[in-house]
């Protein structure tokens, strides 16, 4: 039997939680949220390698309209984080709404009933409305490595943490060194024999200010919210200045970089490991990396720094491409997400059959960062270009969220069924995306980033400040849409079939 809601939401991290929300709080209760897993929480849910955690500030990452005044230090971890969303979840009475075990299989645009056909793992929807909040860091990648699929010992994704395998007195090998490897390499260090840390592009970090949260802060933010709010608006409106160096001029992020520098120089004494783990690209090109025990962790005498490239991968071992053959009985990838190719985009399709991965490869955008021409009543929550390198993403889906809910408005006091974009207002609107980011640090720092395409375009963030992606979010814009309108006959037929 097919389920219809008038919404369906895609994900229950902070994406589609918060769309459930705020569209409660507009009086549409007619939702139902789809989720592959077995609860709530997205990728703060799947991501539980050892010292997994925020490295956006705690104040930062929680809903402005569900301020969590219980953090217990400046930068959250993995567990709070998620107890967070739960605690969302329960005392906003999402989980009646949430249909656990549904992964999305397809979607389908039908132009006939003009609504979503959804098919998961365990049943078929309806909604007139669909909004994908699976978020960008949903899918682990993993590299195509010569002979990978020999390899007999235990391998995994950070994000699918093998918590059955006990590391101690194992050969590792760890591949990747961004924001996950970072964290869990210093973990795991003192439990291995040996750990080799394979490194492809050294990246520059930020040492880790992180602090203890005080009782009595905490229980002033929990009995002064405004309190709370202040110190929120102070703190974002820091990292807001972030923004300058990446997409206004470069030039100020040396400061920053001779932080860096100084913090490399002060950790690691070793000359030749320090000539390794010095970046040969601009500052803030790829995203920086904020950590304060990566350093010292390479400097132990178990770790082994490889930056040679990976020849091939053989059943005990791994081979360099100077021909050193180093025994492993353990591989954890720390590589990352498919963050630019949106692989959910392979199970979307238009009335006409097209696949939103489709219709992205000559024009990988939407439009303000959230609908996409050809694709009506489809809002993308962290869609193409709404990425951020400085701040919390939280923010970002705030402001998407009330786009959408203007835009859901307006099929509520119109005779409209349903809206996508004009494909001339889109072109438009990425075109001066791509101006603006020729600017910025990530188009002219000299590197090869996860926010470039295979055709080199930075599709992934946002090119200036993230109030000024709000400020294009604020308001629905219905004339650059096309409107649908459900024929009488239409309506009649799905009403009849719904009784």
């Amino acid at each position: 039997m097919t389920e219809h809601a008038h919404v369906l939401i895609i994900g229950t991290g902070f994406s589609g939680l918060g769309a459930a929300y705020r569209l409660r709080q507009r009086g549409v209760t007619d939702v139902l949220l789809l989720e592959r897993a077995d609860d709530v929480g997205g990728t703060w849910r799947d991501n539980t390698y050892p010292g997994a955690a925020c490295d956006v500030p705690s104040l930062l990452y929680s809903f402005s309209f569900a301020q969590n005044s219980d953090w217990s230090r400046s930068f959250s971890s993995q567990p709070e984080i998620l107890e967070y969303l739960r605690r969302f979840a329960r005392d906003n009475d999402i989980y009646p709404r949430c249909r656990f075990g549904h992964e999305m299989l397809e979607s389908r645009w039908d132009p006939e009933e003009l609504r979503w056909h959804v098919r998961t793992a365990r049943g078929e929807f309806t909604g007139d409305i669909l909004i994908l909040g699976a978020g960008p860091l949903s899918e682990p990648s993993i590299p195509e490595i010569p002979g990978l699929e020999s390899f007999e010992g235990v391998m995994f994704h950070s994000a699918r943490w093998n918590h059955e395998h006990d590391l101690t007195g194992k050969n590792v090998a760890v591949i990747g060194t961004g924001s996950s490897a970072v964290q869990f390499v210093p973990k795991i260090q003192p439990k291995t024999a040996k750990l080799h840390v394979f490194q492809r592009t050294a990246h520059w970090t930020m040492p880790r200010w992180d602090r203890k949260v005080s009782r009595i802060e905490r229980w002033l933010y929990g009995r002064l919210p405004a309190v709370q709010r202040l110190a929120r608006y102070a703190v974002y409106w820091g990292r807001e200045s972030f923004a300058l160096g990446f997409t206004v001029q470069p030039k100020i992020l040396g400061v920053a970089r001779k932080v860096s520098l100084r913090n490399l120089r002060r950790q690691v004494e070793d000359p030749v490991l320090r000539e390794k783990l010095t970046p040969n690209y601009a500052f803030g090109c790829k995203r920086v990396v904020v950590t304060s025990d990566w350093y010292p962790t390479l400097t132990k005498p178990n770790v082994e720094l490889v930056t040679d490239g990976i020849a091939e991968i053989r059943p005990s071992s791994i081979v360099t491409a100077d021909g050193t053959e180093r025994p492993v009985d353990t591989l954890i990838f720390g590589t990352g997400f498919h963050a630019t190719d949106f692989p959910i985009g392979r199970r979307i399709f238009n009335g006409e059959g097209a696949s939103l991965t489709g219709r992205w490869q000559d024009d990988p955008g939407a439009y303000r960062g959230t609908t996409i021409a050809g694709f009506p009543n489809l809002f993308m929550l962290i869609g193409p270009n709404t990425g951020l390198g400085h701040t919390s993403m939280v923010f970002i889906i705030e402001s998407q969220l009330a786009y959408v809910l203007d835009a859901v408005d307006h099929l509520r006091r119109t005779d409209v069924t349903a809206v996508e974009p004009l494909r001339e207002p889109q072109i438009r609107f990425n075109k001066r995306i791509q101006r603006r980011m020729r600017r910025t640090v990530w188009s002219r720092g000299g590197c090869s980033s996860w926010y470039l395409d295979e055709q080199g375009r930075n599709i992934a963030l946002w090119p200036s400040f993230s109030f000024t992606l709000r400020m294009a979010t604020r308001k629905f814009d219905p004339d650059s849409y096309r409107a649908l309108v459900r024929p009488l006959a239409v309506r009649s037929e799905l009403a009849a079939a719904a009784r």
